[in-house]
């Protein structure tokens, strides 16, 4: 049996997070807090002796990613398909201004893992490309849970993705996606996956071990 632990872990804060405000893919850059968050999760996460980190190109989640790097002493892998949802049409409006526009539309979001805005895309969409990620992760790391090694691999990304890949990968009917609720900055997931083989991601069984661990960093909010 081998077993691989996968953290997946959210970037810090940033002024969009702080506003209310809809980010998807457009890149922003970390806060003060976030720059704090960050440097207290890569304090818990490095003591783990991650074998790899591989980051969303997004400078949010990059240089939450390399803050952990630098602390355990290894390089960043970048990954475009780790970035966030595409959100279309709402990219860059606030809370409040989506709900003007769009009365019960981010409701429908949050509640339909199938529903994506205008010109963006559902969490069902990411999680088609996000998956692969991991897929080739398995069977290209040889070292990954080998010999009962607890050495995670660790992907830093977003929130929306994380639900996704984190719902995709426990086969959970997608009725059900948003059961997983959110996360707080620089929180972080861990999933394992058990399997009787040496790299067929197929007959990977995927367990979910933590949901929205953190470092607490004082005046921290979800």
């Amino acid at each position: 049996m081998r077993v691989r632990r996968l953290v997946l872990l959210r970037h810090g804060q940033t002024e969009y997070n702080a506003g209310s405000r809809m980010q998807g893919q457009l890149d922003t850059e970390l806060s003060d807090l976030g720059r704090d968050q960050a440097a207290a999760a890569a304090e818990v996460l490095a003591k783990r002796q991650p074998l790899l980190i591989v980051s969303s190109d997004l400078t949010r989640a990059l240089d939450t990613a390399v803050t952990l790097g630098d602390r355990a002493g290894i390089a960043v892998q970048v990954d475009k398909r780790l970035r966030e949802t595409h959100l279309g049409d709402w990219q860059g409006l606030t809370h409040q201004e989506v709900d003007t526009m769009a009365p019960g539309a981010r409701a429908a979001w949050r509640e339909d893992a199938r529903w994506a805005p205008h010109g963006g895309e559902s969490r069902v969409d990411v999680a088609d490309r996000s998956i692969p990620v991991v897929a080739e992760l398995v069977a290209g790391q040889a070292e990954w849970g080998l010999d009962g090694s607890d050495r995670p691999v660790v992907l830093v990304a977003h929130g929306g993705l994380i639900a996704a890949l984190t719902a995709g990968l426990l086969g959970l009917p997608v009725d059900n996606w948003p059961v997983l609720g959110g996360m707080g900055n620089a929180s972080w997931v861990q999933l394992s996956g058990h399997s009787d083989d040496d790299g067929d991601f197929d007959a990977t069984r995927w367990r979910l071990d933590v949901w929205n661990a953190s470092a607490q960093v004082a005046n921290d909010v979800l």
